[in-house]
Formats: C-alpha cells, structure tokens, sequence
C-alpha cells in the first residue's frame, strides 16, 4: 500500500522544488541607454604632403640617374627650407616602362622608362609651407599631392569633447526619464568613439617656380567624441 504514495509525492518535491527556484531567480534589471556626443573645432598647426620627381627617358640607366639626382637636390631644398631630416621619409621609390608608338608608322618603337621618388614630409610651422612649396617646384619636384592637416596636440580638446558628448547624453537621459516617469539609478556601462579626420588637399607642381608663396588655407578640424551611456531604472 505504501508504493501508492510514492509518485505523489515526489510530484510534490519537484513542484516545491520549482517554486523555491522561482522565487531566487533574480528579475532583469530595467535600463536606459542613450548616447551622446561633443563636437570641438580647433586650427591645424602642421600638415603631411607628398613630394616627388617624375622622370621619363628612353634610356633606363639615363632615367634612373636623372631622377636620382632631381631627387637629391629636392630633398636638399626641403632642409634648407627649414624641414628636419627626420620629417622626411621615403614613401615611394619606382620604375616601369611602357612601349613607345611611332605617330608615322602606328607601330610600336621600343620602350620609354619612366621614374618616380616620391617623399612623405612633415610640416611643423605652417606659416612656412607656401614658402616650402615653392622651393620644392624651384627644386625640380613634378608631382606634389595629398597635402593633410593635423593639429599636434588634441588632448585637451578631447578631454573637452569627451566632457561635452557626456553632458549631452546625462541630459537626454534625464529628459527621456522625466517623460517616462522613472527615475534614474547609478549608470550601468559607458563606452565611446572618437572621430577627428584629417582634412586633404590635392595640388600639383610645374618645371618652374611660380613668383610668390603658395597659397595655403588650413580651415579648421573637427574632433567628434560619441559617448553610449547605460543607466538602471529605479
């Protein structure tokens, strides 16, 4: 008689068991995320730029030559234009040739050899870049493109921007809680990314030096910090 008890009552066990873990279980936490941002504006102090020296001949060896030396004497130009050895850096060195087409006969006609050195330079004092530029050209430089603007110390401005887009979303936190009508707990999470483009230019160079400066308008760069903020809901 007593094995008709025996299923009963494990039922029960397991039902109590059941509840006990139902009423342990933590309930999820309510939350609110929003995000944020700041926006700093500030005036490049410095640039990148590339510079370099085409060359063609039909002759490799004269072609390489030729360039080698409009090289050497653009980098000398460059130094004593104020730029520092280590602000520049070899950033392209190459030679290909191409066949020639006589116009007369419409038929190919040996090979024309082309060389480039190109360096990547780094401009400290803007003041003296339309200077530098023209002295590049006076130089022998063809090719001069890819001019970038850059500010050499961002870190009180990101500082600033970071404070910004975190005011902004505590507000927007605090707007989205009053029509809510919740309140507010401790925050949960805060992540953030920063955005701060460099602002590029393309120019070019001729065989002669113009008479004057080149013309340089930085403008100003923008520095974005977007701040994602998760707050509980009391």
């Amino acid at each position: 008689m007593k094995t008709k008890f025996l299923f009963p009552i494990a039922v029960l066990v397991l039902a109590l068991a059941l509840a006990s873990c139902e009423a342990l279980a933590p309930t999820a936490a309510r939350t609110l995320t929003v995000s944020g941002s700041g926006t700093i504006y500030l005036t490049p102090d410095m640039a990148y730029i590339y510079i370099g020296v085409h060359t063609d001949n039909s002759d490799i060896a004269q072609a390489v030559n030729l360039n080698n030396a409009q090289a050497q004497t653009l980098v000398n130009a460059l130094k004593n234009a104020g730029v520092a050895a280590e602000d520049i850096q070899t950033s392209n060195f190459s030679v290909y040739s191409s066949q020639k087409i006589d116009p007369e006969k419409g038929q190919y006609d040996g090979y024309s050899y082309t060389v480039d050195n190109t360096v990547y330079v780094t401009v400290r004092d803007l003041t003296t870049l339309g200077s530098l530029l023209r002295a590049a050209v006076a130089a022998g430089a063809n090719t001069i493109n890819s001019i970038s603007f850059d500010v050499s110390d961002k870190t009180a401005a990101m500082a600033q921007a970071r404070q910004k887009a975190m005011d902004n979303a505590s507000a927007l936190a605090g707007e989205l809680a009053q029509t809510a009508e919740v309140k507010l707990g401790e925050i949960q999470s805060i992540s953030y990314y920063d955005y701060y483009p460099s602002y590029y230019g393309m120019g070019g160079g001729g065989a002669t030096a113009p008479n004057a400066s080149v013309p340089i308008q930085p403008g100003q760069q923008q520095i974005t910090v977007t701040v994602s903020v998760t707050y509980r809901i009391r």
